[in-house]
């Protein structure tokens, strides 16, 4: 994988370029030596060469290591006898940003092969070999370490990022079972005490005025409806796998699903939806549930079905709750076992609801149910 390279390191990978020139300019003396014009070629090239390392390290440090034999032959003068051990840079970069052994191999293979092809013959016979191989262990040993040590830093670094992103999700998942204490011990139970406090002054005024009956049977279903609304929260609150979802808002649920019945259609499906439910009563977390039931089910049409078969969308209301079926022209063993069934599955537990998928005879069929009001069940 290729990283976008920073500002510093466009930079980095700029400075040889301006600072080749001067290297040459300044190993000029009149009267007493000049860089060859073909050591200015060369260099200039590997200049060039080394702003493509970014992108291609290793052909990068070949290719420099190439351009370095004929310029280390040349005789040099100064500092511009610097400029062939670009190779050593490219070969460092290599080595600090992969953990692929061939690769690295190759490139100190390439370096190595420069340095011997460089140096060899250049030095007195009666040390010339011990001189080149001491050369060649320095000027290869030194850049591979160099990048092995970058590359354990940076390995080191990315290890401490990971870690420190594991602590913090663990921190939220902590603070998310706090919370649900919280809402357990505290609101859900002054919730449930009201109720119980309601039920009781029903039972003993339900001879007296039936408006006042009205009125405490009301505040009852709407308090009981508010204590379903918050152990479904709090059952969101201890799956961690709700941290990383936003909440529906109401106004959004029914544009969701038509932007989804819409992208069905554009992939050439032919639609037949009825929507005979009031979708803005339901609680956060069938709403949410709804709105995935949805679109993974939609999804798996469009991924599986037969477009020339109609797909059968509706929502209504049924057994106090939301029912959701689809029906189209699919054959899904791919879909039975997709990680999409299963986390359908989850999602709708978790709501109180069932959900059943698979062939009905003439297709692929979801059956889908989520409650929408309090039940007495629920209260005790």
């Amino acid at each position: 994988m290729i990283e976008t390279p920073t500002r510093a390191a466009r930079l980095l990978r700029v400075l040889p370029l301006v600072l080749i020139p001067v290297l040459l300019l300044a190993s000029t003396y009149p009267g007493q030596y000049r860089v060859p014009a073909h050591y200015w070629a060369l260099a200039l090239t590997a200049g060039v060469v080394f702003l493509a390392g970014a992108r291609w390290p290793l052909v990068t440090s070949l290719t420099l290591s190439a351009l370095a034999v004929p310029m280390l032959r040349t005789p040099a003068w100064g500092v511009s006898g610097l400029v062939p051990y670009l190779g050593a840079v490219a070969l460092v970069d290599v080595v600090a940003r992969t953990h692929r052994r061939s690769t690295v191999w190759v490139a100190t293979a390439g370096w190595t092969a420069a340095v011997v092809l460089g140096r060899v013959g250049l030095h007195d016979t009666s040390i010339g070999r011990a001189s080149t191989v001491v050369e060649a262990a320095a000027y290869v040993g030194l850049p591979l370490l160099l990048g092995l040590y970058l590359r354990g830093q940076r390995d080191l670094a990315a290890n401490l990022r990971m870690r420190a992103a594991d602590a913090e999700a663990r921190t939220r998942v902590d603070e998310r079972a706090a919370l649900a204490r919280e809402l357990h011990d505290v609101v859900a139970h002054h919730i449930a005490s009201i109720i119980l406090r309601i039920s009781v002054a029903g039972h003993v005024v339900r001879t007296a005025d039936p408006r006042v009956v009205a009125v405490l049977d009301d505040v009852r279903t709407t308090a009981a409806a508010a204590l379903a609304d918050i152990r479904r929260l709090l059952a969101a609150l201890r799956d961690p796998a709700f941290g990383t979802v936003a909440l529906v808002d109401t106004d959004a649920v029914g544009t969701e699903i038509a932007a989804a019945l819409t992208r069905t259609r554009a992939a050439g499906f032919t639609v037949e939806a009825t929507i005979a439910a009031e979708l803005g009563g339901l609680d956060a977390i069938t709403r949410l549930t709804l709105l995935r039931l949805v679109q993974e089910s939609l999804t798996n049409v469009m991924k599986h079905a037969d477009p020339t078969v109609p797909v059968r969308f509706s929502i209504g209301a049924r057994g106090g709750g939301l029912a959701v079926d689809i029906a189209s022209g699919g054959h899904g063993p791919a879909v039975v076992v997709g990680h999409g069934i299963v986390g359908m599955r989850e999602r709708t537990a978790l709501a109180g609801g069932t959900v059943s998928a698979g062939p009905d005879g003439q297709g692929w069929a979801v059956h889908a149910w989520l409650p929408g009001t309090a039940r007495d069940e629920e209260l005790a």
